[in-house]
């Protein structure tokens, strides 16, 4: 039986235990963030055809799921390799990403542009 990953510091670890690519320098850094690049166009991909094709967008949305739910899978296992190559886990960046939304939020500046809004 497979382990549930049901914490991101599980998911993390377990979906490494799959990494095969390159992790010499700036390898690791390149091959995981064109692969980060390659599923994230491909989620848009499946979107875009959801759009251009359907007459009943509920239906489309409902049939397509879970192709959109592998894919954006594959989407998360480049961000968590990511993450390794840079010695931070997914946990972290995800407590680091709510603290700036909180933030922004608090401020009044979760709309416009920029980085350090």
């Amino acid at each position: 039986m497979n382990k549930k990953a049901t914490t991101f510091l599980e998911y993390q670890a377990l979906a490494m235990e799959t990494a095969i690519y390159p992790t010499d320098g700036i390898s690791g850094i390149a091959y995981t963030t064109m692969g980060l690049a390659g599923e994230a166009g491909e989620v848009s991909e499946k979107v875009k055809k959801i759009i251009r094709d359907s007459t009943d967008l509920e239906k489309a949305i409902s049939d397509k799921r879970t192709e959109i739910a592998k894919e954006l899978g594959d989407v998360l296992w480049y961000v968590a390799a990511i993450c390794r190559e840079f010695g931070l886990s997914l946990e972290e960046v995800a407590e680091i990403n709510i603290e700036k939304l909180k933030s922004r939020q608090k401020r009044g500046k979760l709309k416009g542009s920029g980085d350090n809004r």
